[in-house]
């Protein structure tokens, strides 16, 4: 038997209900707030994030899908989604729109990851992008916004993080301080952080290992060391939040693993979701439109993993389907018979009312108790190309009536 991919799974039926819940409330709270929908390519060039994401991280060393299109060119399936939005805003002139562009999105990604539970190599991310404002009015909005939409999805146990990595030559300087203190300690770091002390020391603060930890506990924090107007911009961001009465923690040890982050840093963790808590999160990223070719363009953004919001949300009833009626053929055989069913369900479906044809030829009494099954309001049994009798599944009643005006009887809901 043939599986799918370890790491990827189906989308059921069943699967659906929680989901178009999530869209629902993705699409009234981000639109409600000014932001339009896009949806980006599944695969990008190569070039996009390793420009973008930035070549030193663990997504662009060891998580993308990428491969030759055939004709030379490198191209990768979309392992995260601010790059290809920038990517988008720049291709399609969005710098002349009014200032800011807001976006949001409901993709699907891919990363070769380790799978495990909420965590898959083709996921589903909801994500919102404020392009062409530097105020820290727009870094509160997203992370309320967000906020919100883990709140009306139910979602228990969260801690909003919060921090600011201040303009990357900030972030040089504290780099090499990093750089330095981590050589110092390196006989207590693991093998792993050892060898990535120069490429990204700051992702030593996200390893897991005890030894490593204890040493970080010590490190110094970027957070200390912000210049001045960083300093108030992440004050200012704060101040926001205390005035929507959202709380947070700060925490000076929040990394991650993207390169084009600037300023202020946040993740929503839950405590439903165990060890692996990160629900969504996000941060600014004021050079990327740059590094990516535009015009220099401040920006900010956050995504939010899909199946961890359904992870760490209340399992919801799935609300039943409303079907109105079930259209089926007493004698197949009989002439213009099906013809005639086959034209009661589509006038139905123009009428507005949910209708089944009885696809699979079963008797009478079978589609009857399927009619139940379905928890139809009616069935409508065509004998012939004129002749039909319409029954009330609710109460039992029934009766005869030309094919033509069953529809015309529904609508009117007169008894029968």
């Amino acid at each position: 038997m043939i599986q799918a991919p370890k790491g990827t799974y189906d989308l059921l039926p069943a699967d659906q209900g929680a989901r178009q819940l999530l869209e629902s409330h993705a699409q009234r709270i981000l639109a409600a707030a000014g932001y339009s929908r896009i949806e980006t390519p599944a695969f990008e060039s190569t070039e996009l994030f390793a420009r973008g994401v930035g070549a030193a991280t663990d997504i662009v060393q060891k998580e993308m899908y990428s491969f030759d299109d055939g004709g030379g060119r490198s191209l990768t399936l979309r392992p995260e989604g601010t790059a290809p939005v920038c990517r988008a805003y720049i291709e399609h002139g969005m710098h002349k729109l009014p200032a800011p562009v807001k976006l949001w999105y409901l993709s699907a990604f891919f990363r070769a990851e380790n799978p495990q539970r909420g965590r898959h190599r083709q996921f589903w991310q909801v994500g919102a992008e404020v392009i062409g404002a530097a105020g820290p009015e727009a870094d509160a909005e997203l992370i309320v916004l967000l906020a919100e939409l883990l709140e009306a999805m139910g979602v228990s146990g969260t801690r909003l993080r919060l921090a600011s990595l201040g303009q990357p030559e900030t972030r040089g300087a504290y780099r090499a301080e990093l750089t330095e203190y981590l050589h110092a300690h390196s006989e207590s770091l693991s093998a792993e952080v050892r060898a990535r002390i120069e490429l990204n020391p700051m992702r030593a603060f996200d390893a897991s290992d005890p030894g490593t930890r204890a040493v970080m506990a010590a490190a110094p924090k970027l957070i200390d060391r912000l210049a001045e107007e960083d300093a108030g911009h992440f004050a200012a961001v704060r101040e926001l939040l205390d005035a929507a009465g959202l709380r947070y923690e700060i925490d000076p040890t929040l990394v991650r693993g993207l390169d084009y982050y600037t300023r202020t840093l946040f993740e929503f963790t839950s405590d439903a979701l165990g060890a692996q808590s990160g629900v969504g999160g996000g941060g600014r990223y004021d050079r990327l439109i740059e590094q990516l070719g535009g015009q220099p363009t401040p920006g900010i953004g956050w995504a939010a993993g899909v199946e961890r919001i359904l992870l760490a949300a209340p399992a919801r009833p799935r609300a039943a389907e409303v079907v109105d009626l079930l259209v089926a053929v007493a004698d197949r055989d009989a002439h213009g018979a099906r013809a005639a069913a086959f034209e009661v369900a589509r006038e139905a479906r123009r009428a507005g009312l949910a209708a089944q044809l009885e696809l699979t030829g079963r008797s009478l009494k079978s589609a009857l108790k399927h009619a139940d099954r379905l928890g139809a309001r009616y069935v409508a049994i065509v004998n012939d190309a004129e002749q039909s009798v319409l029954r009330d599944m609710t109460g039992g009643e029934q009766r005869e009536l030309a094919a033509g005006a069953v529809v015309a009887a529904i609508l009117r809901g007169s008894r029968l």
